[in-house]
């Protein structure tokens, strides 16, 4: 097995490597979504959209992947089928984020036969604060949403899906350097489109976007946690309409797979607007059929953001 150049993070406003030039000239990659499950090397069972993006990315037309999280469902309160148990008992790689972020699926992983690659376990993570600790979450899990730092789960899916079909036709490796080289160019695009905002501080429905903050010199400010789902005080939400005025923000983000109305409640508290970003949690239905992904929301969302901090 060979290694797979792994990108390596500086600081907030870090200059992007791009992905050595030698790699992306290994043999033919054999680009694509995936074959039939009769006709794949590989069948990989994928916790939720980012992931299965990216084992389609990587395993090209050797791999059959399937995503456990359907369209438009929060993947935080995912409750498995049973033809979802018998794709994860049976699939020969199951690719998901640990620390409590999907708990139906950690508790599905041990009847898996296959091999499991939890990614949150390779990857630089930020600890859950105490009280989300206690609801069962271990580290902050949205890694994804910093195209950069999700660069760094490339390598070891790699590793992963050569080591479960080290005899498949398509080249694991240099697909993983390609996907690496568009996530480093993702997050260049981000770097320069907020490089220079009137705003810094990012009030966000959940605290979903803690990476992405840290990464281009934001500072988040979540009505609620890491999971949607738990409701903010009414002192919060003062404390919240406070800082709004404090910090001249103009834009409360709320989301698409989450209802906005805790988010539209504080704008109105405070006199803004509302934004929608994407967690990329899912793609929606609508966004599936006009053949939208994971790059193409995400420079949607980078758009949002320089609009609703007044970026330049």
């Amino acid at each position: 097995m060979r290694p797979i150049l792994r990108t390596r993070r500086t600081n907030p406003r870090r200059a992007v490597a791009g992905v050595v030039a030698t790699l992306m000239a290994a043999a033919p990659a054999c680009a694509g979504s995936g074959s039939s499950a009769s006709e794949a090397d590989l069948s990989v069972a994928a916790s939720f959209y980012p992931l299965a993006y990216a084992a389609e990315q990587v395993g090209g037309t050797c791999v059959q992947v399937t995503n456990l999280t359907p369209p438009g469902t929060e993947p935080h309160d995912l409750e498995l089928t049973p033809d979802d148990v018998e794709s994860i008992a049976t699939a020969d790689l199951v690719v998901y984020l640990g620390g409590g972020f999907q708990p139906a699926v950690q508790d599905a992983i041990d009847e898996v036969r296959g091999a499991t690659l939890d990614l949150l376990a390779e990857v630089d993570t930020a600890a859950a604060p105490p009280d989300e600790a206690d609801e069962g979450l271990a580290v902050d899990p949205h890694i994804w949403l910093d195209p950069g730092l999700f660069a760094t789960a490339i390598p070891p899916l790699v590793d992963a899906m050569e080591s479960a079909a080290p005899d498949a036709a398509c080249d694991f490796h240099a697909n993983g350097a390609a996907l690496i080289e568009e996530l480093d160019g993702l997050d260049a695009e981000f770097v320069a489109g907020l490089a220079d905002c009137r705003v810094t501080t990012l009030v966000t429905n959940h605290a979903a976007f803690g990476y992405l903050a840290s990464a281009y010199g934001l500072t988040q400010a979540a009505i609620s946690g890491l999971a949607p789902d738990i409701e903010p005080t009414p002192d919060r939400i003062a404390e919240l309409v406070d800082l709004v005025h404090r910090e001249g923000v103009t834009t409360v983000f709320s989301e698409a797979l989450v209802s906005p109305e805790v988010a539209q409640t504080l704008a109105d508290e405070a006199g803004v607007q509302v934004a929608v970003l994407d967690t990329l949690e899912g793609l929606t239905p609508d966004e599936v059929d006009a053949g939208q992904d994971y790059r193409s929301v995400m420079r949607r969302n980078l758009e949002t953001l320089r609009g609703g901090l007044d970026c330049r």
